[in-house]
């Protein structure tokens, strides 16, 4: 007899407490392994490939590609034992699979476990699940009611089927849709929804779908994320969904469900157009420059500075031969030395303790514009490394940002932040601070222009430098000092030489 185990999703680490569901790498059947990935997920920082801690044959998916989950949301279910050791004797009954019967099916449920039910067991742990075994308990599953339909649920019962994306047995558990829910499937006007998803619920009403209007193609009218979809493509003609016309008597206490700007406010409810969710990185980077505007009194100084020598001493190295040195390595490390001159700029503030704490390490971000959206990578330990050292984990970093492949690990513990916004062809920009740290060195494009050198105007390769400070950690004193000296390594990179 096999086991079947619900794997959910787990804990991904730095407080993520959702993701979406981008690709999987598994089918319902297939045989997959101990810590086997099965799922690739697009958190708030980064693409995860999530492994199952168990060995066996995948018997439901929960969730379509697109779909958001919440951490602790089944993804999918394992049948461990018999099928994956190869033992005879394993019918689709045991599996769950579409045409097993559920009645009198018994499953002990274990610990994680490998194919054979033995003592191999998940090493690839996250926060959430790993390798001990909690204590064993029995589970039955009671049999369909005398008349039931297959594929219904008793009250209470767990069940998938009308879950997005779900690829559940066809022998689930009954259940009972309750007072209201019309046997004919047909729209009803009173008592409960036929809706027992909360996923289902929310897409209904993100899009201003009225589920009592609702014709539900499930068992016993069971409305289904597909019946909402529908509705969705078919506009507020369809007839699945029409909505009752308000009179001009009618009570204001009309459901905000009968109408899609309902949810909405002031001029924005009555805007029509595209509502795109603000969810992933998306949503993450919305959440954080919210915060960092409404937390931190910053404040912007910026200056022109000839950029012309810099990339002469770049060339330079380059020519010495070696690996090649990165234009933004070196702006890196000018930021290190700053940093080392105005520890103020390396801090964090601590409005509880009301303390503004002074960081002993730079750990270096810096954005990166991807297809996915804005990240930012950081160079951990960018005060202990040298300009070669610094270009190969920016070329790593950068990489890993374009293919998507960026850990959270990789995108967090910053602080500071250095934004290269000349590549996007401009030449300054006032940036939001990336919470918590207290600044960002902004560089903007490096063009030729007329320029006063040594006492005569020239054409110089000229680049505008600017910074955006927390007020609260320092004054514009410190700030401007702190921009003049990048300034100066810049244009004099031998600057540099008194602080290497």
């Amino acid at each position: 007899m096999a086991q079947v185990f619900e794997f959910k999703l787990p804990d991904l680490g730095e407080g993520l407490t959702e993701a979406e569901i981008v690709r999987w790498l598994v089918q319902v059947g297939d045989v997959v392994a101990v810590d086997q990935p099965v799922v690739e997920v697009e958190t708030a920082k980064a693409m995860v490939e999530v492994p199952c801690p168990y060995g066996g044959v995948v018997t439901a998916r929960y969730g379509d590609e697109g779909t958001e989950l919440p951490v602790g949301s089944p993804l999918l279910t394992v049948a461990v034992g018999a099928a994956a050791s190869g033992t005879p004797g394993l019918g689709a009954a045991d599996l769950g699979a579409p045409g097993g019967d559920a009645a009198g099916f018994d499953a002990s449920v274990s610990g994680p476990r490998g194919a054979g039910g033995g003592d191999e067991s998940s090493g690839n742990v996250l926060v959430g699940y790993g390798t001990q075994a909690p204590p064993a308990r029995r589970r039955r599953v009671r049999p369909p009611a005398p008349g039931a339909a297959r594929g219904h649920r008793a009250p209470g019962s767990p069940s998938g089927a009308d879950r997005p994306g779900v690829s559940a047995p066809a022998a689930s558990p009954t259940h009972s849709l309750g007072a209201g829910a019309g046997s004919d499937g047909g729209p009803r006007g009173d008592g409960p929804v036929a809706v027992i998803s909360p996923l289902v619920r929310r897409l209904a009403r993100e899009n201003g779908v009225d589920l009592r209007e609702l014709a539900g193609s499930g068992p016993e009218g069971l409305i289904t994320r597909a019946d909402v979809e529908h509705a969705v493509r078919a506009g507020a003609s369809a007839p699945a969904v029409a909505r009752p016309q308000q009179s001009p008597a009618a009570p204001a206490s009309t459901p905000a469900t009968t109408a899609a700007p309902a949810r909405a406010s002031g001029t924005a409810a009555a805007l029509k157009g595209t509502r795109i969710p603000l969810k992933g990185i998306r949503g993450a980077v919305a959440d954080k420059l919210s915060r960092s505007r409404r937390e931190i009194p910053d404040a912007t100084c910026w200056v022109d500075a000839d950029a012309t020598e810099l990339t002469h001493a770049r060339t330079a190295m380059n020519e010495a031969g070696g690996p090649k040195i990165s234009l933004i390595a070196l702006l890196a490390r000018i930021c290190t030395a700053a940093l080392a001159r105005f520890p103020e700029l390396n801090s964090t503030v601590d409005m509880d303790a009301r303390e503004v704490v002074r960081l002993d390490e730079v750990h270096l971000g810096f954005a990166a514009q991807t297809e996915r959206g804005l990240v930012v990578p950081v160079v951990k330990g960018a005060h202990t490394r040298d300009a070669e050292s610094l270009s190969a984990e920016f070329a790593r970093l950068t990489e890993a940002a374009r293919t998507g492949t960026l850990t959270p690990a990789d995108l967090t513990g910053g602080t500071f932040t250095l934004n290269n916004y000349g590549v996007f062809g401009v030449d300054g920009s006032t940036p939001i601070i990336n919470h918590p740290e207290a600044a960002m060195l902004g560089v903007g494009r490096i063009v030729p222009k007329p320029w006063v050198h040594e006492g005569e105007l020239a054409v110089r390769k000229v680049v505008q430098l600017s910074l955006t400070f927390d007020h609260r950690v320092c004054d514009g004193g410190t700030a401007g000092g702190f921009l003049r000296y990048v300034a100066d390594c810049v244009e004099q990179p031998a600057v540099l030489l008194r602080t290497l």
